[in-house]
């Protein structure tokens, strides 16, 4: 069982965004940039291509409104989206608040953030949705 699926089991708490029958999203705890989320399909599959035809279009679908709010929510150009999943053998995607390429450069220090800034980041995107 993936930390992925220890959270949408509710085994691990999280700063959740949003939540339906196939995927959850929810802050992610070492961003590259305040409001980093990680959108994920709740069937446990390791590479985002192996994700059955309707999931993986139903991922950018439920994506889809939580990229608008980040981009509400934070001084960005766009919201990107990367696919990675080097650490976690469970598929998803990272929605990040951009302003140039680098804000997706994953081998950059990760943000520090403690507990009431990331409820101040999850509250502000929710309001935005």
């Amino acid at each position: 069982m993936t930390i992925f699926s220890k959270i949408i089991a509710g085994d691990i708490p999280s700063y959740k965004i949003a939540e339906n029958d196939h995927f959850i999203a929810f802050l992610d705890i070492m961003p590259l940039r305040k409001g980093h989320v990680l959108v994920v399909p709740k069937v446990e599959v390791d590479k985002v291509f192996d994700l059955p035809d309707s999931y993986l279009a139903g991922l950018l679908v439920f994506a889809k409104p939580i990229a608008r709010a980040i981009e509400k929510s934070f001084d960005c150009n766009r919201c990107g989206i990367s696919v990675v999943g080097i650490e976690v053998p469970h598929a998803h995607v990272h929605l990040i608040p951009l302003n140039d390429a680098n804000d997706l450069n994953f081998l950059q220090p990760k943000l520090k953030l403690g507990e009431e800034e990331m409820k101040e980041v999850q509250n502000l995107i929710i309001s935005n949705l």
